[in-house]
């Protein structure tokens, strides 16, 4: 769906559809000068404009489909295919026509705030990890994009579970220390678990 910004005036946005104003009932009035606040206040980005198309296919407020697909800047037939569709199938659509057509590129400057994310919401899913960034940059990417961008800067692994830390191993006792046996002369028997020299008698006279 594309479309242009909206005009200034809400009889121009009327005029650039080919819908006559003095042609529409009160009803009718009443429900476009709603839409077109709606528009000023949302802008004309494909979210909003196939919400309040969505919106307006639905109204029953008299106003034909070839009416509502020139005020959306729409052909016919797409309008009448999205009419047929529930509020769900509208948004679903809406998101895989998004996923499948990005219009923006993640920039180094978005690593900080989207870690932060990740920090505070690790149980996260990549597409709400996506309309993060599309609320808080204004970008809207792929998850091809996204998941090139995380494995980038490390940010992939934020959500990981910590490896586990092996149990510390027992410690062995230690083994028996063994005193080695003094050294005696040879000759000189010394007296069993005798902790004392043998002594040396005294040089005679």
């Amino acid at each position: 769906m594309e479309t242009a910004t909206a005009p200034a005036a809400f009889s121009d946005w009327l005029a650039g559809a080919g819908i006559p104003e003095s042609r529409l009932g009160s009803e009718q009035l009443n429900v476009l000068q709603a839409a077109y606040r709606f528009r000023q206040a949302q802008g004309s980005d494909y979210y909003s404009m196939r919400i309040l198309g969505h919106f307006l296919l639905h109204a029953r407020c008299g106003l034909k489909v070839a009416r509502v697909a020139r005020l959306l800047g729409i052909s016919r037939p797409t309008a009448s295919r999205q009419q047929a569709l529930s509020s769900r199938q509208a948004i679903q659509q809406a998101h895989h026509r998004m996923d499948g057509k990005p219009k923006g590129k993640l920039l180094p400057r978005f690593a900080g705030p989207i870690a932060a994310f990740l920090v505070k919401r690790p149980d996260a899913s990549r597409a709400e990890l996506i309309d993060h960034v599309e609320a808080t940059f204004g970008t809207r990417v792929s998850r091809v994009a996204l998941y090139k961008f995380l494995k980038r800067y490390g940010l992939d692994r934020i959500a990981e579970p910590a490896a586990a830390t092996p149990p510390p191993r027992p410690q062995e006792p230690l083994a028996a220390a063994v005193i080695p046996a003094p050294l005696v002369p040879a000759g000189v028997t010394a007296p069993p678990l005798s902790t004392r020299a043998p002594s040396t008698p005294g040089r005679s006279c």
